[in-house]
């Protein structure tokens, strides 16, 4: 076994570790994952990293998409691969909706470092995402988080944020008050300390918050620009990357000042972004700034308190590899994982 020079990770030169959701489970801190993700971007800005946008897969025999994101960077000396299932009819079968996996493969040689499930990976790297752009683009001096859905990925968003701001109260949203009391019970027994509310409408949300996350898997928007305000910051989340699938409206679209984890990646699968331009609200050109320039400093950021900021967020293969390359170099230094042979 060798450990790459570029990164410290430790890279098997003959077997393939395969990692499943419960083995993945606790091997990489939120701190870390969000210092992966901004460097990501920043080599995507730097083009020492290439993130082509998404191949999508549907056939008129069944109602699932199938999208197969790569990434290749010189960071990590990898390239990723993630199958991503969005099967609607899983909600029916009680199985989740979307499941995904990944494969590492060495970008020296082209052998497979890393096979794993994606679920846990996605919902990390996912919030680790929007704390970059929020500690970017946000007012400094945000307090109040608030919360449009209470599901797992909400939870891992109050983790990941308040890595990047103090964060002293949280105000959460749900169709389900049963998911917002459990979202409430889980985060307070982590953070005792933290102000936790339940919202009686989405519009209380943003009403209350100087960042906003809208995390649900909405096909039409229930997220109105009307409700947004001055210096308030928005990570738009959790649309499935469907360009018929969004939380905004085009009217928010509008009001915001836009930018996105993937100009390619955002015209191809972002109905927030590709419907709200169909309806005449925005123009392409007024939504092609990158987060990852705004790190680099080859684009502005936030101009003033007074500007409305949005992140519109469809995930990227890159993030994925960034979170992979630190799970394999934790999952081997802990033993964690099956080492298998694929060559042989």
């Amino acid at each position: 076994m060798r450990v790459d020079s570029r990164t410290g990770s430790h890279l098997s030169p003959r077997t393939t570790l395969v990692l499943s959701r419960s083995e993945i489970e606790g091997l990489v801190t939120m701190a870390e994952v969000i210092e992966a993700v901004e460097e990501a971007h920043a080599d995507m800005s730097c083009g020492t990293a290439a993130q082509p946008a998404a191949v999508a897969m549907k056939l008129l025999s069944g109602s699932g998409a199938f999208l197969a994101m790569p990434a290749l960077a010189d960071r990590q000396g990898l390239a990723v691969v993630k199958l991503l299932a969005d099967i609607p009819d899983n909600t029916a079968r009680s199985l989740p909706m979307q499941r995904s996996v990944a494969l590492l493969v060495s970008q020296d040689t082209g052998a497979p470092v890393a096979i794993f499930h994606g679920q846990i990976p996605t919902r990390i790297r996912t919030a680790a995402a929007s704390a970059v752009a929020t500690h970017h683009l946000s007012r400094a001096d945000s307090r109040v988080l608030g919360l449009i859905g209470a599901g797992d990925l909400a939870v891992e968003h109050v983790r990941a944020i308040r890595e990047v701001r103090a964060i002293e109260r949280v105000v959460v949203w749900s169709r389900s008050q049963v998911t917002v009391a459990r979202f409430i019970e889980r985060v307070g027994r982590d953070f005792p300390n933290l102000a936790l509310e339940g919202a009686a409408a989405p519009e209380d949300v943003f009403a209350a918050a100087d960042i906003v996350c809208t995390l649900t898997p909405s096909r039409e928007p229930h997220v109105k620009g009307a409700w947004f305000k001055p210096g308030q910051h928005i990570n738009a989340v959790g649309a499935p990357p469907r360009p018929d699938h969004r939380e905004i409206d085009s009217a928010g679209m509008a009001r915001a000042r836009v930018f996105l984890d993937s100009v390619p990646m955002a015209m191809h699968d972002s109905g927030d972004l590709l419907l709200a331009i169909a309806d005449g609200a925005i123009t392409a050109e007024q939504a092609s700034t990158e987060i990852g320039d705004v790190i680099t400093g080859a684009a502005t950021g936030r101009t003033s308190a007074e500007d409305i900021t949005l992140f519109n967020s469809v995930g990227l293969a890159i993030q994925d590899l960034a979170i992979g390359n630190l799970i394999v170099a934790s999952a081997r230094a802990r033993g964690v994982g099956r080492e298998i042979d694929l060559t042989a």
